[in-house]
């Protein structure tokens, strides 16, 4: 595909993910997706085929910690380079968990297509996050913000 497709393609994507429309997110998923999510949480490693990324991450690991209706993923997003093959993008979104806590992420992406679908994905984000807000697994100390957030 072009790399303007691609980009087309993916501020698609995330609009969908703004609008909580899933069902149009879901189409976008290539029936043999492979997913590779950073880190040693629950929900990291290499996740294979649309219904293992939809049913068992998505909605299992992740939708299930989080107060739906509050939710807004991909408040904001950028896309950071692009070509024929690739997009490479920066997403923030995020909301209340059930438990009581924020899950207020930022991911880095880089995203694979093939006709017309994401047929593969890596993502980068705050494991710690991940661990305390979706599976209930603090850090021992907590930590502050830091004084100069990362800005793109």
């Amino acid at each position: 595909m072009s790399r303007q497709k691609n980009i087309e393609l993916l501020n698609r994507y995330f609009q969908a993910m703004h609008d909580n429309d899933w069902e149009t997110v879901e189409s976008m998923y290539h029936d043999d997706i492979v997913n590779h999510m950073a880190g040693t949480t629950p929900a990291s490693g290499r996740i294979e085929g649309k219904a293992a990324m939809t049913d068992d991450l998505v909605a299992s690991q992740v939708h299930g910690a989080l107060v739906a209706d509050e939710m807004q993923f991909a408040r904001r997003w950028k896309i950071m380079c692009a070509d024929e093959d690739r997009v490479v993008a920066i997403m923030e979104g995020g909301g209340p968990t059930r438990s009581g806590d924020r899950y207020d992420q930022t991911y880095c992406e880089i995203f694979r297509f093939q006709d017309d679908q994401i047929i593969e994905m890596h993502a980068f984000f705050d494991t710690a996050l991940t661990e305390r807000a979706l599976f209930d697994n603090p850090l021992r100390t907590a930590r502050e913000a830091p004084a100069k957030p990362m800005t793109y």
